[in-house]
């Protein structure tokens, strides 16, 4: 049928790109290279210590189900409730059926464990932080073919903190992304301000403020960056790309989960192969 011949063709397409992007990387130089010609050197990545993620054999299903947003956002309230919870405890995004199966799907990979009248983690977890960062900095791996880590910390005076997502894409083309699991009520000035200031610092090709959330990102977020520019003194509109995917000139995107992470992201990265990142 014509249509199972158009599939076909595609998903071969986005298997060669992937294949000649992974080819790529192999001829550039490594991140760690990229980061230390701009004079950042590691001092530690990808904690672990608040990984929410099933043991190797289940890793890959595991991927696949977060690709879910009401999954992601079952698994906040999870942890939120982590030491019990009933399946009406954490009903909130998705219908009872289906969060049943969400929790039928936890016990059999060894997340939760029965308890009492309902269920618990097998371990503590302070938030989803440090998950939806490994899974972001996996979809760069698997879906774009790209080098990238997580959970990053470098030894400088002045900027601080954490470096949620660093990639290296289309070559020694640098990607910083800022993850944030919050709702956007959750997000203040300083939280802008200081992503502002690691660009700056780093002085990435490209930068993304991405936050898991299906949420507009012009009522709160956009403002907030507006005013954050002016306070800079900065001469650069908040411009929309489409929906709810916004631009700094050609270098800082601000972006949501709305649709899905893996077209968002997809959409950014053809902005920026087919315009100059040095613009």
């Amino acid at each position: 049928m014509p249509e199972e011949k158009t599939f076909d063709e595609l998903s071969y397409l986005r298997s060669e790109v992937r294949r000649l992007r992974q080819n790529l990387n192999l001829l550039t130089p490594a991140l760690n290279v990229v980061l230390k010609r701009r004079g950042f050197l590691i001092y530690k990545k990808e904690p672990g210590d608040d990984l929410l993620i099933p043991a190797g054999k289940f890793l890959e299903d595991y991927y696949k189900t977060l690709h879910r947003y009401s999954f992601r956002l079952f698994l906040r309230d999870v942890i939120k409730q982590q030491n019990f919870f009933t399946c009406e405890k954490v009903t909130r995004f998705a219908t009872a059926g289906v969060t049943e199966e969400y929790i039928q799907y936890l016990e059999e990979i060894g997340l939760i464990k029965k308890h009492k009248e309902g269920f618990a983690l097998t371990r503590h977890i302070k938030s989803f932080g440090e998950t939806l960062e490994w899974f972001v900095a996996e979809v760069f791996k698997r879906e774009f073919g790209a080098e990238a880590i997580w959970g990053v910390k470098f030894k400088r005076p002045n900027v601080g903190g954490d470096y949620d997502v660093l990639a290296r894409i289309y070559g020694s083309v640098l990607l910083y992304a800022e993850v944030k699991s919050s709702p956007p009520k959750q997000i203040y000035d300083n939280e802008i301000a200081a992503f502002l200031d690691r660009v700056s610092d780093l002085a990435p090709e490209v930068s993304l403020f991405f936050m898991d959330t299906e949420l507009r990102m012009k009522d709160k977020i956009v403002p907030m960056f507006e005013e954050a520019l002016r306070k800079r003194h900065m001469r650069a509109e908040v411009a929309r790309i489409e929906k709810e995917l916004f631009r700094i000139r050609n270098k800082i995107f601000i972006i949501n989960s709305k649709d899905s992470i893996v077209r968002n992201l997809e959409t950014v990265m053809n902005w920026c192969l087919r315009r100059s990142v040095g613009e």
